[in-house]
């Protein structure tokens, strides 16, 4: 079954669901689906319990972080110049706001086919960060849903466990979005390397220019 057939059989079993098939134009050609937030929990349950496709192990939860960005295109407009029609080039600009994505990866040990990836996408990179956990559906998402919390700032709602796992409780930053800083001095030590001390001597002069 390919990733058609399976988007058509969710189509047909889940109602209300909104699917998208984002194409994968490296060689490798593996194609995913797009799956909205509201209904990710009854697509995973349909895709896991369905005896056709039985999708009943999570081997793989990577996230990825969209900063916003700002796209070009060149158009050709009809202007007036001297009294006379002409065909000129302009670009237009479109502002395109960030998000986050996660991505699963899932395959059936017991039909021994796959993988079907799914993705979803919050809101923005603020305040509209939620997701729905998919651990009730693999229990195999747990530990790399909480990655995910940590390293990108996902809140997956419904996750059992949902704390941090590489940082420290109460750090307050996520080292794998994009637009991460390093902190000025992160050793445990007294006076910092030299190293360090120059980093933090540079950005403290940055930030008395500003």
């Amino acid at each position: 079954m390919n990733l058609e057939e399976v988007k058509l059989e969710i189509e047909a079993n889940v109602s209300g669901c909104r699917l998208e098939k984002v194409v994968n134009a490296s060689p490798s050609e593996q194609h995913s689906l797009l799956i909205d937030p509201e209904h990710a929990v009854d697509v995973g349950l349909f895709l896991r319990d369905a005896a056709g496709l039985r999708f009943d192990y999570c081997s793989n939860v990577t996230g990825i972080d969209w900063p916003a960005k700002e796209l070009s295109e060149k158009v050709k407009v009809k202007t007036v110049v001297d009294g006379v029609e002409k065909e000129v080039e302009e670009v237009r600009k479109t502002a395109v706001p960030g998000y986050l994505e996660v991505v699963y990866h899932l395959f059936s040990v017991e039909k021994r086919h796959g993988p079907i990836v799914l993705r979803m996408r919050t809101q923005d990179r603020e305040a509209g960060v939620h997701l729905p956990s998919l651990t009730p559906v693999w229990r195999s998402a747990e530990f790399q849903e909480r990655e995910i919390f940590d390293l990108f700032g996902v809140i997956f709602d419904g996750h059992p466990d949902l704390r941090r796992i590489l940082m420290w409780d109460g750090y307050e930053d996520h080292p794998m979005r994009r637009d991460y800083v390093d902190p000025d001095d992160y050793e445990y030590e007294p006076t910092a390397h030299d190293e360090v001390l120059a980093r933090a001597r540079q950005h403290a002069g940055e930030m008395g220019g500003r």
